[in-house]
């Protein structure tokens, strides 16, 4: 016997198994448990009901006919007479066999007569139901990978409990948390807004969502019977808090409440933890190549056990002739059986192949999933664009694998987890109670020395998140050009700003940063771009208007029309900043605030990102007539505005991601001689007018993913053009006006439906160095490519080609990779020319397409190949 304890750790594995199974490892968990079900129900009918029975079918011989078989023949020959008898003579023919054999005959003709499949298959079914159900979990559980598995699962247990996870995920979602409760408190009564502004960090709860994991069950009991960690994602405001205790909240400004001593101790030995597990599962990719010949295996056997299955579908009969070499034992030696089981046996196989065809559908699905994600590669790109974890490195090989599958099951895992994969981070737990001493020797110049990186301009950048202060060595880094702050509970810069001769960029998310007078006057004189992230108007910093050497400034957070620029800066706030030409603006505006006008004399380049919401009014643009680039994304604008008439040095415009859907306006940029770049992407464009033939100085034209069907003549007039791009829209046809094009060195068509390419294009356009036609319905390509002796960049994957001309071999600037084709189809050339495309050559530099080696001409996996 054994207790209920020791089976305790066995379901726990169970659960957090589970964790690594994506819905298609259910699905096909719960198929096998339908299979088996199926089985073991034809195994039961097979061994209590299964049987056949038989009667004989030639007559007896003359010599061993009885009496009175002999009087009931004659008497049958008889005219009939009614009779009065009451009781009814025996209809049919007898046949003299005694019970025993009966059975006998039913026995021989069982094993003679009954097709294999009618008396094997509940069995068959069954053991191969039971190999399919082992193989399943089967790399759970192999050795090599279970010891491995498991440990990934306890560590990812206490990264899913531990306080300063939420902590960091808490930081990252309070902007989006304390814009909500912003909303709420301005359509709430001025007697109902009780909250804190002082509190730094509040918790959200999308970010604790997913408490129905087995490894976050847990961390709720414990959280039920054990007071929680001072941790600041912990800390929210709840409704019944009594008066007298958000009374002394509020008169305390400095109220901050964070991790005590033995959580940043088991934060740093978990960080250890993880860093050790990390350098062993990428040292391999075991877990990976067991997953990959399981889904193979269990894929050649769902095939193997329906090559010989189904073709036993025909042998399931009712009926059943049997020949009888024992005659001399029973009389006959042919018999008529009928098998009681036929028909459920048949519905049973029935059903049974209908479901080992879902599940090998599944393992189809499962085994093109491995072959086309590169799952031995993990990179966060959602989470990097989160402020505070963009220093999350790449993983590789059996722990990308993990993370892959646990992505599957849910996201927020592998979230929690990546706070003890970022280098920063590591330095930071327990960090909030640290005295100057602590602080001092945790952030020493070393340390800080340590976290610099450089970026490819060849500036070195530092980054700092979630600490009390700024560390007084700091301001020994007099080389440091970009300082990051993000989340500094009390970020004072003193006079030893003067140190940081280098210092150009800051950037301020989420921090109230103060400044000494002295400290001052070296940013007024050095800063030359200031980002600012931030939640409320009310966080922005006085003293930023007083940067008068300021070059770039960048604003993020929530803005209305009565927001930040028209409240709390009022009119000529902006006079100050004489040396500002840059101006980005992400927020939710309604309309362009008119006191830019007070940079027109400076500003020359204005971006808005609307996240969404529409700009109602765009008069503000009137005034800005020193612009030469103007960006509007996610406006909802249904129209050009007329307001950007008033424009005239306006250079570029970019008017993305809107709702464009006619182009009428276009009559009015014809004012704007300088106009060469304009882009018009993700709108719902159906048509160009033929007034854009008015916009003669455009170089540029971006109409890409709008809904297109063809293209007008009036835009092949501008015969400036030196870009076009037209991909994701519905193009049937390229006119050949394309021809006139002459300067063209760019054109992008690709995601259309095109079926041919114009032979004028090459003809015509002979400065063309970048073709993207991929993604389209092209039969064959023209011999007169090979015009195109400039060209360097050639894509035309994912096309309907059977062939490519030999012509190809005229165009130098392809040779060493810049033809992207599928590598059957790039084989189908002539060895010569083959050579010479394949001449290794410096790649020719491109803005929008990546550089492919030769090796990389094919599609990520055979079966994208294939299809």
């Amino acid at each position: 016997m054994f207790s209920l304890s020791e089976l305790a750790p066995l379901n726990q594995h169970q659960d957090q198994c589970k964790l690594l199974k994506p819905w298609w490892e259910v699905f096909m968990d719960y198929l096998g448990v339908l299979m088996l079900m199926t089985s073991v129900l034809a195994c039961t009918e097979q061994l209590s009901r299964d049987k056949l029975l038989c009667i004989p079918l030639d007559p007896l011989p003359s010599t061993t006919r009885s009496p009175t078989d002999n009087m009931g023949h004659i008497t049958s020959q008889q005219p009939a007479t009614p009779t009065p008898s009451v009781t009814s003579q025996p209809q049919g023919r007898r046949t003299h066999l005694v019970y025993q054999q009966y059975v006998y005959i039913s026995q021989v003709c069982y094993h003679d007569a009954l097709p294999f499949c009618s008396r094997f298959f509940p069995y068959m079914a069954l053991m191969q139901t039971l190999v399919l159900v082992a193989s399943g979990s089967f790399w759970l559980h192999f050795p090599h990978t279970s010891a491995r598995i498991e440990h990934f699962l306890t560590i990812l247990s206490k990264c899913c409990e531990s306080p300063w996870t939420s902590q960091v995920l808490s930081h990252t979602a309070q902007q989006e948390t304390a814009q909500d409760k912003n909303v709420s408190n301005q359509n709430a009564p001025p007697h109902s807004l009780l909250y804190l502004p002082s509190m730094n960090f509040i918790r959200h709860v999308s970010i604790d969502s997913g408490t129905g994991s087995p490894l976050l069950k847990r961390a709720e009991s414990i959280s039920t019977t054990v007071p929680p960690s001072p941790c600041p994602s912990t800390c929210f405001l709840s409704t019944q808090t009594p008066p007298s205790n958000m009374a002394e909240l509020e008169q305390d400004p400095q109220h901050d409440i964070s991790l005590d001593k033995n959580d940043g101790e088991q934060a740093r030995a978990l960080f250890e933890k993880v860093h050790k597990f990390r350098s062993h599962s990428e040292s391999s990719s075991v877990i990976y190549k067991v997953y990959l010949a399981q889904t193979v295996f269990k894929l050649l056997l769902v095939v193997l056990i329906g090559s010989y299955t189904i073709p036993l579908l025909s042998s399931f009969s009712f009926t059943h002739s049997c020949e009888v070499e024992e005659q001399a034992l029973v009389g006959y030696s042919s018999f008529q059986c009928v098998h009681v089981l036929s028909s459920l046996l048949r519905k049973l196989l029935l059903a049974y192949m209908s479901l080992l065809g879902v599940y090998g559908l599944l393992n189809l699905y499962t085994l093109g999933w491995i072959l086309h994600s590169a799952l031995r590669q993990y990179s966060f790109h959602s989470l990097k664009d989160v402020s505070s974890l963009k220093d999350v490195p790449d993983l590789r090989n059996d722990l990308a694998f993990l993370l892959h599958m646990l992505d599957q099951y849910d996201p927020l895992l592998v979230e929690r987890l990546s706070v003890f994969l970022s280098p920063p981070s590591e330095s930071r737990p327990g960090e909030e109670g640290m005295g100057e001493e602590d602080l001092e020797r945790c952030w020493g110049e070393e340390q800080l020395r340590h976290l610099v990186t450089a970026d490819t301009e060849g500036c070195s950048r530092l980054a700092l998140v979630a600490l009390p202060r700024i560390p007084p060595a700091l301001y020994k880094l007099s080389h440091l050009h970009v300082l990051r702050l993000e989340f500094i509970t009390d970020a004072r810069f003193s006079g030893q700003l003067s140190n940081m001769a280098s210092l150009r960029e800051l950037h301020l998310y989420h921090c109230s940063a103060a400044i000494a007078p002295d400290a001052l006057s070296i940013l007024q004189d050095r800063l030359e771009v200031l980002h600012l992230t931030f939640t409320q108007p009310s966080q922005l910093p006085e003293w930023v208007l007083s940067l008068r050497s300021l070059r770039q400034l960048h604003l993020s957070g929530r803005l209305h029309s009565e927001g930040v620029v028209a409240r709390s800066w009022p009119l000529g706030s902006l006079r100050h900043l004489h040396d500002l030409r840059v101006l980005v603006i992400r927020g939710m505006l309604q309309r362009v605030p008119g006191e830019l006008c007070d940079l027109v004399g400076s500003l020359v380049r204005l971006e808005i990102h609307n996240e969404g919401t529409r700009l109602l009014a765009q008069t503000g643009l009137k005034g800005l007539v020193g612009l030469t680039e103007l960006l509007l994304q996610d406006c909802q604008l249904e129209r050009l505005p007329s307001a950007l008439t008033a424009l005239s040095n306006l250079h570029s415009l970019d008017l993305q991601h809107n709702k464009l859907r006619s182009l009428e306006e276009l009559i009015g940029l014809a004012q704007l001689r300088h106009l060469s770049n304009l882009r018009l992407a993700y709108n719902h464009i159906v048509t160009i007018p033929p007034c854009i033939s008015l916009l003669q100085s455009l170089e540029v034209l971006d109409l890409s993913n709008n809904q297109l069907y063809s293209l007008s003549p009036s835009l092949f007039s501008l015969q400036g053009l030196h870009k076009l791009i037209l991909s994701g829209n519905l193009l049937r046809q390229l006119p050949v006006e394309v021809r006139t094009l002459q300067l063209l060195t760019k054109l992008d068509i690709s995601g259309n439906r095109l079926e041919s390419l114009p032979s004028e294009l090459f003809s015509g356009c002979l400065k063309l160095r970048e073709l993207n036609a991929s993604y389209n319905y092209l039969h064959s390509l023209p011999k007169e490519v090979g015009a195109l002796t400039q060209v360097c960049r050639l894509d035309l994957r994912s096309n309907s080609l059977e062939e490519l001309p030999c012509e190809l071999v005229q165009c130098s600037g392809l040779y060493g990779g810049g033809l992207l084709v599928e590598d059957w189809l790039f084989f189908s050339l002539p060895p010569q020319v083959r050579d010479l495309l394949s001449q290794s050559s410096s790649p020719p530099k491109s803005d929008t397409f990546p550089y492919f080696c030769p090796t990389q001409w094919s599609f990520h996996s055979a079966l994208e190949s294939d299809i």
